[in-house]
């Protein structure tokens, strides 16, 4: 038990789950969350045994116990001396235990929001056309699809459940059978469930019929033509084949003794003689009451001795290491301890066994003598269910599949009649139309190890007989759970066969037990009808496949070792080799959380996967986000180029402006005029000054005086200013024809024509404005 449930807790009752919220943690605790059809029994007399660190008479508490039909063990603590129990209690008593069908959770959902794919019965339709190995047509309204071979036909003589009220609509039987036998056949067996073939193989003729027991007597001298002739059929070749009719094996799943037993009731088994080429053969599974009991002593005996324990023992491990008990105890009790639990534990997995044996050696006649099978218990919905689904997944690789899985679920489970409502005990539909149930109630159990004995809870309903009934019989077994079991038991031999995972037959089942789904209510196909599940309820298949897309393929219901290749055919696993171990992910879950996952690959590879996932998601984060740096950095690097030619082109227009600017100031210097740049201020001058002011924008920045104006002067030097020396003149320092005496301008050879002055470009407009001397120019 968690240490939360000790202590007054505050806990939530919704109409489809009870939900138990951690007091310290603020958090909902798993283990109490369970859906209100899936607990199985209460009791509000419980003792615990004290714990170390808690003390009963600081603590006083009252106790109520749930117990769950997928294997948890819940106390809940209330303060003592309140209504809380009480309230809880009978709330719970209610709603876990409903009166009609339609109060179950799956018919409060709105039918408008219900999106089917396609009806039950055409699904089937479409299974049997695949066995035949034919395409299902179009249809077209209301027009029937007609189906046969060489040996086998469909017949829709059930269309309204008149033949038998447990079996599907449409069934598949011998070609060489008409309607009219099968009713007299049908009279010869328990509840009408005659023989009819359930797979075949269209290539070699082989079939596994199902029925239930025939209807023989205490002296087992009944006989009956028209079943003799229905299964001499299945074994029997075509007209084209001449060889001898195939073996026929006549599989009675019960004990000898007990098919022998229900001769009192007019039932039995067959008589080889009465059938040629028969064999008849029994597998020893014991029947419901069994089972029930085997699972509920197991499931005491694991929730005692498990890491998390609602009895108030520690575990195993905790004991096992206390010196003070000198290593005499061994989970809260005495070494006899591990004796009992290896006969609790033994006697669940030899069930599983039994079942696995008989149903692979089923399979292995089938595939190796091409043999015809016909398999029945006492009403053919339990056992023989178990023994046929399970024979068939080893026969087909395509109920090894998602979609084959819902097949084989659809067509033997559910078309086949297997009471789901009875088996998990809840309300179903009567005959009247109205609602049938067993409400059941458990004692009070004292020590929570005992062997729990069931009674009646209460008042059932409207039906007086559902009443009568309620009060001395109890239906529900774990059939459904053995089945998955057995298959988890094949998961672990062919690792690489199931496209599915361990996991996906644990959220299976436990889907199935919430009842929140209407795929699996009701006990048979009409039953379902009758109460319009399919159209008021949402579809479980098409929840699981929705979960399934949301992970892709990594999801945990798939299989990482899935290997269609590998496995392509038949199954057919030694009988040494089916020695089955305790399913730790369904039956361990609540009491050993870690180890039931711990030597699991399947999980290891899940968790594995999980962090790789993650780890791809932060890889593909991080690439966004690099990808949109790199986007940001080549936007940068464009930015800069487009600065680089821009200086680039300014830096040469600026050189030639250089360039240009110093040829005009030499050319303007050359004849005599100087160039001045200033800014403006108070210049005493003594030239005459052609000048232009350019004031500078706002936005224009240099390191002089932002407020002046900055000018250009171009100044002609007066004659007076002209130095007589010959390095005053400025063109002494550059010109070729100086001489001795001087400067001889304009006589000089300089001011000729041809001279290299000749030719160049001035303004001649700003030579207007210039003082010219006369002197200048020589006499004409």
């Amino acid at each position: 038990m968690h240490p939360e449930m000790l202590s007054p807790f505050p806990s939530f009752l919704f109409n489809h789950v009870t939900v138990l919220q951690s007091q310290a943690k603020k958090c909902v605790i798993e283990l109490g969350t369970i859906p209100l059809t899936t607990i199985e029994k209460l009791s509000d007399d419980v003792k615990l045994q004290p714990l170390p660190h808690l003390s009963d008479k600081s603590h006083p508490r009252e106790l109520l116990q749930v117990i769950g039909k997928d294997m948890r063990i819940i106390v809940f603590a209330f303060v003592p001396k309140t209504k809380q129990k009480n309230e809880v209690f009978d709330a719970l008593r209610r709603y876990t235990k409903p009166a009609n069908l339609w109060d179950l959770y799956a018919f409060s959902c709105d039918p408008s929001t219900i999106k089917n794919d396609s009806e039950p019965k055409w699904r089937l339709l479409r299974e049997y056309f695949r066995l035949f190995r034919k395409s299902l047509p179009q249809l077209r309204g209301a027009e029937e699809v007609s189906l046969s071979n060489d040996w086998w036909r469909l017949t829709r003589v059930n269309s309204s459940y008149s033949l038998c009220s447990t079996y599907p609509s449409e069934l598949i039987v011998p070609r060489s059978i008409s309607d009219e036998d099968l009713f007299q056949a049908s009279t010869f067996r328990s509840g009408k469930r005659l023989p009819v073939i359930s797979w075949c193989d269209a290539g070699s003729g082989a079939v596994l019929a199902r029925s239930s027991q025939p209807m023989v007597g205490l002296m087992m001298n009944f006989r009956n033509n028209a079943d003799e002739k229905l299964v001499c059929a299945l074994s029997s070749r075509t007209t084209g084949d001449k060889g001898s009719p195939r073996k026929l094996y006549i599989i009675d799943a019960r004990p000898r003794a007990n098919a022998l037993a229900n001769g009192a009731k007019g039932g039995g088994s067959e008589s080889s003689s009465n059938y040629p080429r028969s064999e008849v053969l029994f597998l020893g599974i014991q029947n419901i009451h069994t089972m029930r009991d085997s699972l509920s002593r197991l499931r005491d005996y694991v929730d005692a001795h498990g890491s998390i324990s609602s009895n108030g023992t520690p575990s195993a491990v905790s004991v096992v290491g206390d010196r003070r008990n000198r290593g005499s105890t061994w989970g809260g009790g005495n070494l006899n301890s591990m004796t009992s639990f290896s006969s609790t534990l033994g006697e669940w997995l030899n069930h599983i066994q039994n079942i696995l044996v008989g149903a692979s050696w089923i399979a292995a006649q089938i595939a190796e003598e091409a043999a015809a099978v016909l398999v029945h218990c006492s009403d053919g919905w339990d056992r023989t269910t178990q023994l046929v689904a399970l024979s068939c997944l080893l026969l087909d690789p395509y109920y090894r599949t998602f979609s084959g899985f819902q097949a084989l679920v659809e067509k033997d489970w559910l078309a086949f009649g297997h009471p789901f409502a009875e088996r998990m005990g809840v309300p179903t539909v009567a005959e009247n139309g109205g609602s049938q149930y067993e409400l059941l109630r458990q004692p009070s159990l004292g020590n929570l190890s005992s062997s729990p004995s069931r009674n009646a809870l209460g008042p059932s309903g409207p039906s007086s007989n559902a009443s009568a009934q309620s009060q001395t019989s109890n239906n529900s077994s774990p059939i459904l759970l053995q089945w998955l079991d057995c298959i988890s038991q094949l998961l672990r031999l062919y690792p690489c066969a199931f496209q599915f995972s361990s996991k996906f037959l644990v959220d299976f089942m436990d889907c199935v037990l919430s009842c929140r789904f209407g795929n699996f209510l009701c006990n048979s196909e009409r039953e379902r009808e009758q109460s319009g599940v399919t159209n008021s309820c949402r579809c479980m298949w098409s929840y699981l496949a929705d979960l399934r897309a949301s992970g892709g393929s990594f999801h945990e219901h798939y299989n990482p070792f899935y290997d269609p290749v590998k496995h392509n055919g038949a199954l057919l696993p030694p009988a040494a080799a089916l020695a089955p171990t305790l399913w730790p992910q369904f039956y361990l879950r609540w009491t050993c959380p870690i180890e039931s996952q711990g030597g699991d690959l399947e999980s290891q590879w899940h968790a594995m996967n999980k962090k790789y996932a993650e780890a791809l998601k932060a890889k593909d984060i991080a690439e966004l986000r690099a990808k949109d740096i790199k986007m940001k950095m080549e936007s940068v690097k464009q930015d800069l180029q487009r600065e680089k030619r821009a200086s680039n082109t300014a830096l040469v227009t600026a050189q030639s402006a250089q360039r240009e600017n110093a040829a005009i100031k030499k050319a303007i210097e050359s004849i005599g005029c100087t160039i001045k740049f200033s800014t403006s201020g108070n210049h005493e001058d003594r030239t005459e000054v052609l000048s232009c002011s350019l004031r500078r924008g706002t936005d224009v920045r240099d390191q002089g005086d932002e407020n002046g104006d900055f000018s250009v002067s171009i100044s002609a030097i007066e004659d007076s200013l002209v130095s007589e020396a010959p390095g005053d003149h400025f063109c002494e320092s550059l010109c070729p024809f100086r001489t001795r005496e001087g400067c001889r301008w304009p006589d000089a050879p300089c001011a000729q024509l041809g001279s290299q002055f000749v030719g160049l470009k001035a303004n001649y407009d700003a030579f207007d404005r210039l003082s010219i001397q006369d002197c200048y120019f020589g006499p004409e």
